[in-house]
């Protein structure tokens, strides 16, 4: 049933008013901790409608959240949230609601955990399904600590995993870990395993049709929870023989659970959104003694207590501002269509005229426009779940046979299978398409999101071609040579956000592979500007500027990162003063192609040279144009390295 009723009107929050820490939580009955979880869920509505974000997942751990830090004496037990983007009630409970209003904002708080953030925070993250290995590290970490430090209180750890993040390889691998370790420190370990049948988009796979049959299993818990009660009152001698007979009979009415063969004692399912089964599950776990790792199954809905996010299909996983009362969202100005809808109309139009043409993601298909090809060609659509290795070797698997797969993941989540395109994609030389959404810098997301290394990490790999478009456009002709490219590995990097707003064709050209393009041509031996990707219209702003003052500018577009245009960077630099490469990622990526081919031909030594590229730091969230401002790539900073390489001088 809807909570929505219950909010309470802004601002008039008798208890949230009391609570600046977790420690003010202490002495609260269950029913004030309830009354807390409603006045907190209205906070945390309130607080993203200003600013946006990440508001359903959110919502469905407030009474969660309430729990946790009554029951547990945070910091000092540690709670890892994973993922990050379902902790603004947990920001708001420890110290910075004032700051609440500033999520994602220029200089405000993170829209994920973040370490330097609060002591609260002992765990950074925005990619899922790193929380139970980080917590097991801390739980033998402390363990270790007390077997040298007699004083020293072993602390428990509590790691919050979603159903959808532990669908990937790597809570698998803590969890096999952990269940065999032992007596070194996993027994002070506790999973929740926030069970909302929801990621961004709703899970696949086998593991989510394992928890909808654990969940149908009431009688389970009830069995359980008697047979515990009763344990504890007995003998030793006959707490045994109980304990026998409590999993014999759990065996009998459900079977093993996966987790308790992976060495957990399993809890569950419970609603996640009654206090009433909360806090003493809760206390029960945090006072038992040599119980090993816990697995505890809670139940909860995505958007918890706000209609509109009940109702819509995404429960409002990411919004920007909103009107509390509607939950209209308030959307900028129709502009040109997203890079991410380019990439998916070539695709599609592809996809009709060829039927090897398959798609991949791994848990984002609206993310990554491929909910499109979901639609038309169901059947030749994949969605693995949040398992980023398996998609790139599942689609290796599939180009083996023939097969012309595009694989497209975000550019931040591709470094996670990166072992799986060198061994299983590169090596081999198998013509998977890798569509690398994201690349460059995210705006709010931050650096976590940003698409910072794609550059560094494809390019240094054997038989690997990479493209980036400057416009939407060349993103058409990009996506139309991949998918005609069966001669190796490919990939297309493209950015966050929307195109120019150029007329398109009705289909892409095939390019020719590693070959660029004068954009602009100039008469005079000034500055040659080459550009990767959708910093083009900087460089031509700035050449604009120079050539208001006199310089000749020519500025190209290299369309290739990896084979570069060797004949037009010789052309380039054997014509020019000074030549200067940009770039939407991190040092050492294009720059390195240019560079090494300039030596190898002896014209590094003829040219003055100058790579521009994000810097070696952390770029914070912030607006787009903030952290390319930040980042030193808009056309002043253009203009001015090039006047700067002009008189000789080694920098801007």
């Amino acid at each position: 049933m809807s909570m929505s009723s219950s909010i309470p009107t802004m601002g008039r929050y008798p208890l949230l008013d009391r609570v600046n820490t977790p420690a003010d939580m202490k002495n609260l009955s269950t029913e004030q901790l309830r009354t807390l979880a409603e006045e907190l869920r209205s906070e945390t509505i309130n607080a993203v409608s200003t600013t946006g974000g990440h508001l359903g997942a959110s919502l469905g751990v407030v009474e969660l959240t309430v729990a946790l830090h009554a029951v547990f004496n945070t910091p000092d037990d540690r709670i890892i949230w994973d993922v990050g983007h379902q902790a603004y009630p947990h920001k708001i409970l420890t110290g910075r609601r004032p700051q609440i209003r500033t999520l994602r904002q220029p200089g405000g708080l993170s829209g994920f955990t973040r370490r330097s953030e609060s002591p609260y925070d002992p765990f950074g993250a925005a990619h899922s399904s790193t929380s139970i290995s980080a917590g097991l590290g801390m739980a033998v970490a402390h363990h270790l600590y007390a077997e040298d430090h007699p004083a020293y209180r072993e602390r428990n750890v509590i790691s919050i995993i979603g159903d959808g993040s532990i669908s990937a390889g790597m809570a698998y691998e803590a969890m096999n870990n952990a269940g065999a370790m032992g007596g070194k420190g996993a027994e002070r370990l506790i999973v929740i395993l926030n069970d909302n049948e929801m990621s961004i988009a709703p899970p696949v796979g086998a593991m989510s049709n394992y928890l909808t049959r654990l969940m149908s299993s009431r009688r389970f818990l009830t069995l359980r929870d008697l047979a515990g009660k009763l344990a504890k009152r007995l003998p030793s001698s006959i707490e045994r023989t109980a304990k026998r007979a409590e999993e014999y009979a759990r065996g009998m009415i459900t079977g093993g659970t996966l987790f308790e063969e992976l060495g957990f004692y399993y809890v569950g399912p419970v609603d996640g959104h009654d206090m009433n089964q909360l806090v003493p599950i809760l206390r029960n776990l945090r006072d038992a003694e040599n119980k090993g790792p816990v697995l505890l199954h809670v139940i909860t809905e995505k958007g918890r207590g706000y209609k509109p996010a009940e109702s819509a299909g995404d429960k409002y996983h990411a919004v920007s501002r909103f009107n509390v009362e509607t939950g209209e969202q308030k959307k900028g100005p129709a502009g040109p269509p997203s890079y991410t809808n380019i990439f998916s109309r070539e695709l599609l139009h592809r996809a009709k005229q060829d039927e090897k043409v398959v798609a991949i993601t791994a848990a984002m298909p609206s993310g990554t426009g491929l909910d499109k090809m979901a639609q038309h060609y169901p059947e030749r659509y994949f969605d693995v779940g949040i398992a980023e290795q398996h998609a790139v070797t599942f689609a290796a698997g599939m180009a083996s046979e023939g097969m012309r797969p595009f694989c497209a993941i975000y550019s931040t989540f591709l470094q996670r299978a990166y072992d799986q395109v060198m061994h299983d994609v590169a090596l081999q030389n198998l013509p998977v398409r890798f569509a690398v959404d994201r690349a460059g810098l995210v705006g709010a997301d931050g650096a976590t999101h940003a698409g910072s290394f794609d550059l560094n990490y494809l390019c240094c790999l054997p038989n690997m071609t990479v493209m980036a478009p400057s416009d939407e456009v060349e993103l058409l002709h990009m996506t139309a040579t991949a998918w005609a490219h069966d001669s190796g590995p490919i990939a297309l990097r493209y950015p966050r956000g929307a195109g120019l707003g150029l007329d398109l064709p009705e289909e892409g050209q095939i390019l020719d592979i590693g070959k660029g393009r004068i954009v602009r041509a100039s008469e005079g031996e000034g500055v040659a500007i080459l550009s990767l990707g959708t910093r083009l219209q900087e460089a031509l702003k700035a050449a604009d500027t120079l050539a208001a003052e006199g310089i000749a500018v020519t500025v190209a577009d290299a369309r290739f990162a990896k084979p570069v245009d060797g004949a037009l960077i010789e052309a380039l630099a054997r014509q020019h003063k000074v030549f200067l490469t940009l770039e939407e990622g991190a040092p050492g990526g294009f720059s390195t192609q240019v560079v090494e081919h300039l030596a190898a031909t002896g014209l590094l030594d003829h040219v003055r040279f100058r790579p521009m590229a994000l810097p070696d730091t952390w770029i914070d969230h912030n607006t787009p144009e903030a952290q390319y401002e930040e980042a030193g790539l808009t056309a002043h900073h253009i203009a001015e390295l090039a006047r700067h390489a002009l008189a000789g001088k080694a920098k801007a």
